[in-house]
C-alpha cells in the first residue's frame, strides 16, 4: 500500500519508505524520496509536523503525489509532463521555492540563508528598476535596438517593456543605460525570466492560488468516508484507501468524480461544525464544574 504523503506508513508509525518499495525505479526518484523521508522521520522524533512539498512548490512533489494519491501499477519514473505548473517550477528558480523551507526544518545554515536572503530582495529591486526606469527615444537607443533586430523605438518605454521583446537580452539594456551598477549574473537572469515570461507566469501562478485553496481544505484523519451520504462506492473506497489530508489532494485520486468533491466539501464543513459544537459544549461542562 501506498504511504501518507508525508512518506510515513499508513499501518507502522514511525516508520518512512522511500523508494522501490513506494514502486519507484531510478536513482532520482529514491533519492528524491530519500531526502523527504528522512527530515519527516526526524521531525517526528521531535513531535513536529511532517514537511510537505506541494505539486505547485517542486518536482519532490509531483512525484510524491502522484505515488500516493494516483498509485503505480509499474515502476514510476518521474517526467517534467507530469507537473501541471512546470512553468513555476524552473531549475532557475529553485533555491527561491525551497530555501525558506529547508531554513525551517534545520537543512540550511544562518549564512546560506542570509545570501539567499540578500539575492530575493536584489532581484525584487531590480525587477521594480527596470518598471520605473524609462528608455528615451534617440539615435543611440534606436541604432541598439535595430542591431538587437528589433524596431527603434516611437516613444518612452520602460526597460521593462523592452526586455518583453523576445530579441531584446538583459545586456542590450546594460549597453542603452550604460549603467556601471553590476548585478550577480544568476539576479540578472531571474529578473529577465520574470520580467519576459510574466503574463504567462501570473496565468499560472493564479491556477496555483485556485488550487491552494482546495489544498487548504484540511480533511480530519478520523474522518468516516464511509457514513457520507451521495458518495459513490468507488469513491468511499478510494478516500478511505488513500487518506487525503487535504480536499485538493481527493480530487486528484482516481475514481473519485467532482460530484463526489461537491458532496464531500458539504460534509466537511457539517463535520467541522459538529466538531466544534462539542468542543464548546465540553468546555462549559467543564467551567460549571
Amino acid at each position: 500500500k501506498s504511504p501518507l504523503i508525508s512518506l510515513c506508513s499508513k499501518e507502522i508509525k514511525g516508520l518512512f519508505s522511500a523508494g522501490q518499495i513506494n514502486g519507484t525505479s531510478g536513482y532520482e526518484e529514491a533519492a528524491a524520496q530519500g531526502i523527504i523521508a528522512g527530515i519527516n522521520a526526524a521531525l517526528w522524533l521531535k513531535n513536529k509536523e511532517p514537511l510537505i512539498l506541494s505539486r505547485t512548490e517542486a518536482y519532490i512533489g509531483v512525484l510524491i503525489d502522484d505515488l500516493v494519491t494516483k498509485g503505480t501499477n509499474e515502476p514510476y519514473r518521474l517526467m517534467t509532463s507530469r507537473a501541471e505548473y512546470r512553468l513555476l517550477l524552473r531549475q532557475d528558480n529553485a533555491d527561491l521555492r525551497l530555501t525558506e523551507k529547508g531554513y525551517r526544518v534545520g537543512l540550511v545554515s544562518p549564512e546560506r540563508y542570509a545570501a539567499f536572503t540578500q539575492k530575493r530582495e536584489l532581484i525584487a529591486l531590480e525587477i521594480a528598476r527596470l518598471h520605473k526606469t524609462f528608455v528615451p527615444v534617440n539615435p543611440k537607443v534606436n541604432a541598439i535596438l535595430r542591431d538587437a533586430g528589433s524596431t527603434g523605438l516611437q516613444q518612452n518605454v520602460s526597460m521593462a517593456a523592452l526586455l518583453k521583446r523576445p530579441e531584446i537580452k538583459y545586456h542590450h539594456l546594460k549597453k542603452i543605460s550604460d549603467s556601471s551598477f553590476v548585478l550577480p549574473p544568476e539576479v540578472e537572469e531571474e529578473a529577465a525570466i520574470e520580467i519576459k515570461y510574466q503574463g504567462y507566469i501570473e496565468k499560472q501562478k493564479a491556477q496555483v492560488t485556485r488550487q491552494e485553496k482546495l489544498e487548504s481544505r484540511l480533511i480530519p484523519k478520523e474522518f468516516n468516508y464511509q457514513k457520507v451520504k451521495g458518495l459513490s462506492a468507488e469513491a468511499k473506497e478510494k478516500l478511505a484507501e488513500v487518506k487525503p489530508h487535504s480536499i485538493g489532494q481527493a480530487g486528484r485520486i482516481s475514481g473519485v468524480s467532482p460530484a463526489d468533491i461537491a458532496i464531500l466539501l458539504v460534509s466537511l464543513e457539517q463535520f467541522n461544525r459538529t466538531s466544534l459544537d462539542l468542543d464548546k459544549e465540553t468546555i462549559t461542562k467543564k467551567v460549571r464544574v
